[in-house]
């Protein structure tokens, strides 16, 4: 699918992308960081991990009328899923109280719930359900065989593992990764195999394009290597087989997307995305913003 030429492979992704779903309709998220900075894992891309020097101050988790509160500004500003991240390894047990408590706060007000906290014991992925988790995010990041090459610290069974535990609590699993990272096509490839043929396939699957934050392992070394990042015309091609794979998935936009253009960002929708991260930032790094999504989706016609 790779290899086919452009132009047919996104005239297929749209055909499987119209069969499924409303091709003029794109749902918002939002995505809040509700425990910031701290994490002992070594992501290379991640500016939250404490093996990067970054210059990011970690920070306690958020009190939940706080987390509560932006909720309603996600909504009122017309999301309809609100995700929240926490930058650990996995959460305590002492936090668990509090986390099911904005689940069931961001519930009540009509939004879809997603959480993405780190590994989960049997436990605690059963307390989140039990609390109405609509969403877990786990991504597996890369293919299996440049895992390695990004993240050392946490083993890609364990990540496994994980998105098991989550299926086994009742919860949707929301699962992509990150292209852009130096990686070849043959690893975009293994990635997107590896997402497809899971047990089930994510229900959404996110699409980062790597943001390369000074400070971290990929952003300096995209800095001295900057034709290792992924170009255009490569990541929509990767939205497309994203879409062909995994029909019936929300394919979302996530980071990346402030420096990408409104042709590419449309390339992308014909190609099947039908999500965005909405709002100034994501977790800690920057987003298109709440007004030029708008005046985009106006100049393309799509509809939330």
């Amino acid at each position: 699918m790779f290899d086919l030429p452009f132009t047919e492979l996104l005239f297929r992704a749209a055909e499987i992308h119209r069969a499924h779903h409303d091709p003029a309709q794109v749902e918002l998220a939002t995505l809040l960081s509700i425990k910031t900075g701290g994490c002992a894992e070594d992501c290379g891309y991640c500016s939250q991990s404490v093996h990067a020097e970054s210059g990011l101050k970690a920070s306690k988790l958020m009190d939940v009328d706080a987390v509560l509160a932006a909720a309603r500004e996600a909504k009122a500003a017309g999301s309809q899923r609100f995700c929240m991240g926490a930058a650990w390894r996995e959460p305590k047990d002492r936090d668990m109280d509090a986390l099911c408590a904005m689940v069931e706060g961001v519930n009540a007000l009509g939004l879809e719930s997603c959480m993405t906290l780190g590994m989960l014991s049997d436990l605690q992925a059963e307390r989140l359900g039990t609390a109405g988790l609509h969403y877990y995010n786990h991504n597996l990041d890369t293919s299996p065989e440049n895992y390695g090459a990004v993240i050392t610290t946490r083993t890609w069974q364990d990540r496994l593992d994980t998105l098991d535990r989550v299926r086994d609590a009742g919860i949707a699993v929301c699962c992509g990764g990150i292209v852009g990272m130096g990686e070849t096509r043959e690893d975009r490839i293994g990635f997107l195999h590896a997402l497809a043929t899971l047990p089930e396939p994510p229900e959404s699957v996110p699409i980062n394009a790597l943001v390369p934050v000074p400070g971290t392992v990929l952003g300096d070394m995209l800095k001295d290597v900057p034709t290792a990042r992924i170009d255009d015309i490569e990541f929509v091609r990767t939205v497309a087989v994203a879409r062909i794979l995994m029909p019936r998935s929300v394919v979302r936009l996530s980071a990346g997307r402030e420096s990408m253009s409104d042709s590419t960002q449309a390339l992308c929708f014909l190609a099947g995305a039908n999500s965005i991260f909405t709002g100034d930032r994501l977790l800690t790094t920057g987003n298109a913003g709440g007004d030029r999504d708008a005046a985009l989706f106006a100049k393309l016609g799509l509809n939330l």
